[in-house]
């Protein structure tokens, strides 16, 4: 059944392999089911049951990718977007946890439609790669302040805004320890580097007595204080349409990008270099955002940390139906991710951070055109605290600098578009 329904034997695959390649990929992502709670849990929102919401929702859109489109693609809360929807729409602009997975719901039911008509290829090809690989990094810039300041090794300064924190506290010493022994694992190719180094400095704390421990296995937090809480009438407020539309284009975007990017190494694109069932993958990721803001989590979406299954041989559906399997098991550790500190998400984050960070290499910095307004975009994220307000002086820029330089065509009609809504959104809303 497994080799007829996956075809396995067309993509040169075995059930072993893809169960192995299912666990790889499992182990490099598994951080997030720690994470995403820690810092939703920053708006108010009840820990467990954001804990129960991120392993169902990650475990419905992977098992939606492997079923439905069968890609070896594992989805769950993107990180970057957890970020945006706690500290720029919750704690920056001051919105109810309620109102903003409304507006993860909105964008969700928005990428779904777009999903299903062609404009969804238009949207994708018109927007310029150079701001594509900027807001990948400005994210980046994003999630490593955050890192930094839930580690204490940045505080904030009433003379320079920012300054160094105490670097001989224990939260900053073992997020940075953590930090070195992420990369240093990872460069010696060994899968679950994060997951590892999170429970790494979670042990060391705990044996210092900076921490507690909590157990390690449970039955499942109770998920109502986040099941059906969102507030969809609280989310078309006029002032939240560019907070929809952010979710909705870092979505769109990070998808895409991460879809052909982990096709590319798995040689799973056709000889156009095209993705086939590209509708299905499209389908599968918005199916999950929606599910998500229905159980009490911000956008799901696809991940990178794929590749490292694919990289395992997984080739098919089938190693996503695993990774989803092993993240509902996920759900009996809770007592974990309650013993699980901030100072150790913190290198996580730190992590993640440098890996997006790289999308500023692949600018075309031969073109001041192109990488003045993608420099511009990637940090306005970190220094206006606002993932949104970063896009929009982006793209506001690049229409500009292009309008200004005598290359008004090299600017496509969308990026007009999108900046002058951004424009009237920072003059009137």
């Amino acid at each position: 059944m497994l080799q007829s329904y996956f075809k396995l034997a067309e993509h040169g695959t075995t059930v072993r392999t893809e169960v192995l390649a299912g666990f790889t990929t499992f182990l490099t992502m598994a951080y997030i089911t720690f994470v995403n709670p820690a810092i939703l849990s920053e708006t108010g929102m009840d820990f467990g049951a954001v804990f129960v919401a991120t392993c169902v929702a990650a475990a419905i859109g992977t098992l939606i990718m492997g079923l439905y489109a069968n890609y070896p693609i594992a989805l769950a809360p993107g990180m970057g977007l957890n970020a945006y929807f706690t500290y720029g729409v919750v704690l920056g602009m001051g919105y109810e946890w309620q109102v903003a997975l409304g507006a993860v719901f909105l964008s969700g039911v928005l990428f779904l439609i777009l999903s299903l008509l062609p404009v969804r290829e238009w949207i994708i090809n018109a927007i310029p790669r150079s701001l594509k690989m900027a807001i990948s990094a400005g994210i980046g810039l994003f999630l490593a302040i955050i890192a930094m300041q839930n580690a204490g090794i940045v505080v904030a300064s009433e003379a320079t805004l920012i300054t160094l924190g105490d670097l001989t506290a224990w939260p900053a010493i073992l997020a940075l320890f953590g930090f070195f022994v992420m990369v240093a694992l990872d460069v010696h190719r060994i899968p679950g580097s994060v997951i590892i180094g999170i429970l790494l400095v979670t042990a060391i704390g705990v044996g210092l007595g900076i921490s507690e421990f909590e157990g390690f296995l449970d039955l499942p937090p109770n998920p109502a204080p986040t099941f059906m809480q969102l507030d969809i009438a609280g989310a078309l407020q006029i002032g939240l349409v560019t907070i929809v539309f952010t979710f909705l284009l870092v979505d769109l975007f990070d998808t895409a990008g991460t879809l052909v990017g982990v096709a590319h190494r798995g040689g799973l694109l056709d000889e156009n270099g095209r993705l086939p069932r590209l509708r299905q993958a499209l389908l599968s990721d918005s199916s999950a955002s929606v599910a998500g803001s229905l159980l009490g989590t911000s956008t799901t979406t696809c991940y990178i940390e794929s590749a490292a299954g694919i990289q395992q041989g997984g080739r098919t559906g089938l190693t996503a139906v695993v990774v989803a399997l092993l993240f509902l098991l996920c759900l009996f550790i809770s007592p974990l991710a309650y013993t699980i500190p901030s100072y150790a998400t913190a290198p996580a984050l730190l992590y993640v951070a440098c890996i997006m960070a790289r999308g500023l290499a692949e600018l075309d910095w031969t073109d001041v055109t192109e990488s003045t307004p993608a420099v511009i975009t990637a940090i306005a994220m970190p220094f206006t605290y606002s993932i949104a307000d970063g896009i929009g002086i982006g793209f506001i820029s690049y229409a500009v600098i292009k309008l200004l330089s005598g290359r008004p065509a090299q600017c496509p009609v969308a990026v007009y578009l999108i900046a002058i809504l951004f424009a009237i959104k920072f003059a009137f809303l």
